[in-house]
């Protein structure tokens, strides 16, 4: 199936038809009945029915949409202020909506742990593919898993890969510096008492990366919290595709990937409560896993075969231990495999690229264009065209990338001027490899680096590297002329043009 979908996903390479069609697997050997769903994202095309912007309309419009909310016109008359009020009414059926039980498809079936009174769990039925030869054993690819911030409350939806171990435990991936990840942070500080042992606390255990276990620099009070310690923890799978998309969304950390997922609907997401959890998941989710992660419990997790094109390998990760499974009648389990690019994950990076535009316009309003090439995995490199209006701004603009969210990932920035497109590399390439100096025109920094980064010092902390391709200026101690480029008078282009179908040369 893993073959199928990679076979799949590199159709039509650099056709309008590539990415090849979504693969509905059916009767799957040793399951019994199961469904597997594979490359729905997989497409331009289905990247935007996914996102409702329809076969023929384009995903900036998304963009677009996410401006006008930024951005609104400022009211003068009152004619003014009353046409705003639709707008606040749409905005107000973003946010989602909580339904009852009896309402809810992933009710429908409803099994329980032993301890709970149920007849057992067991996630060894489920069609969890086991992807590539040298992974660690089956992971679950697709999963939206729902967490909340301790403090405020909020609930986060993320996207992080699972090793089934056995019928009731998965390792939870999610990455140092992820949401869920500093939520699981949030609760050891709790057991620290005082700022001092909450500074301690994250010392000594890595932030939450390596076992509390030593008792000789814990206090024996705050060790006992952290190993009795539980983060609850849900997780939906096969959500409606706008939910899916949004939990891999680098959202601000103040807004609900639910309500993200209602303004690309343009109506609420329903949820529905969890039974063994105080969550809320989608209520017509195929599956629901609930549960729990104990805060001191790491566990080796992996290899994976991972969207780099290599193997990310063996490291400890929090494991998550299920007390609770609903779905359908009939579900469909929605799964994904990820590898050497293109892959299914190239479309859905390219939409969060152009849905990410306006907030990171929001913060550097002089970006005029991104592009994350699907080849160097998105969080490898980032081309950025600049309006630039004063000397070292493309460095500002670098500094201001690797301090945004999600983007301090980022290995590589090109920044170019605004007249290049971003999205043509050939355009990109000629830019660059003629506009610098090596030596004056790359700067590098250390800090955070992506957890799948194999090449890095060490792990989750290394170097980036940053290229100011714009064109020199005086100002900034460039003394030669600087060539004009080639162009042809347009006097010309527009006589050929009108002549061109007739020289029959293509």
């Amino acid at each position: 199936m893993a073959e199928i979908a990679d076979r799949t996903a590199k159709l039509g390479k650099g056709t309008p038809k590539a990415g090849g069609p979504a693969l509905l697997f059916e009767d799957v050997t040793g399951f019994p009945g199961a469904k597997v769903l594979m490359n729905q994202f997989g497409s331009e095309r289905r990247m935007k029915l996914a996102l409702d912007v329809g076969p023929d309309g384009s995903l900036d419009s998304i963009a677009e949409r996410i401006r006008e909310l930024i951005h609104p016109a400022t009211p003068v008359t009152m004619m003014d202020k009353l046409k705003l009020l639709p707008k606040l009414a749409e905005v107000g059926s973003f946010f989602p909506k909580i339904i009852p039980t009896k309402d809810a498809a992933c009710k429908e079936v409803i099994h329980r742990s032993v301890e709970d009174g149920g007849r057992g769990i067991d996630l060894l039925k489920l069609p969890v593919l086991t992807t590539w030869p040298g992974d660690g054993g089956p992971f679950i690819t697709l999963p939206c898993v729902v967490t909340r911030d301790p403090r405020s409350g909020k609930r986060n939806v993320g996207m992080y890969r699972m090793q089934v171990y056995d019928g009731q435990t998965t390792g939870m991936h999610w990455q140092r510096q992820k949401v869920a990840a500093e939520h699981l942070r949030d609760r050891l500080r709790e057991a620290a008492d005082g700022v001092t042992a909450r500074v301690d606390m994250m010392a000594l255990t890595a932030g939450g990366t390596t076992a509390a276990g030593d008792a000789a620099t814990i206090p024996a009070a705050a060790l006992t919290k952290v190993r009795e310690g539980r983060m609850e923890v849900a997780v939906a799978i096969g959500t409606d595709p706008a939910t899916t998309f949004s939990a891999i969304v680098p959202a601000p950390p103040e807004v609900e990937e639910y309500l993200i997922a209602g303004f690309l609907r343009g109506e609420p997401v329903e949820l529905v409560k969890c039974e063994t959890v105080d969550l809320e998941v989608p209520a017509h989710a195929e599956y629901v896993l609930e549960g729990y992660v104990n805060l001191g419990e790491l566990r080796s997790e992996g290899p994976f075969g991972d969207h780099t094109g290599f193997y990310t390998m063996q490291e400890e990760y929090p494991v998550f231990h299920v007390t609770c499974v609903t779905h359908r009648k009939d579900p469909i389990y929605a799964a994904t495999i990820v590898g050497r690019p293109p892959m299914e994950d190239a479309w859905m990076g390219k939409a969060v690229e152009r849905v990410f535009l306006p907030l990171m316009q929001l913060t550097l309003p002089e970006i005029v264009d991104v592009c994350l090439p699907p080849e160097a995995v998105f969080h490898n490199l980032m081309i950025v065209a600049i309006r630039k209006s004063y000397a070292g701004q493309a460095r500002k603009v670098m500094n201001g990338i690797w301090a945004m969210g999600q983007a301090m990932f980022t290995k590589c920035i090109i920044v170019v001027d605004e007249d290049c497109d971003v999205q043509d590399l050939a355009e990109v390439t000629l830019r660059t490899a003629n506009n610098i100096d090596p030596e004056r025109d790359i700067q590098f920094t250390l800090g955070p680096v992506d957890s799948l980064d194999h090449a890095s010092r060490l792990p989750n902390f290394g170097s980036k590297m940053g290229i100011d391709a714009t064109r020199k200026w005086a100002a900034e101690g460039f003394a030669r002329p600087w060539p004009q480029m080639l162009t042809m008078d347009p006097a010309v282009k527009a006589k050929v043009d009108a002549i061109w179908k007739k020289l029959g040369i293509e």
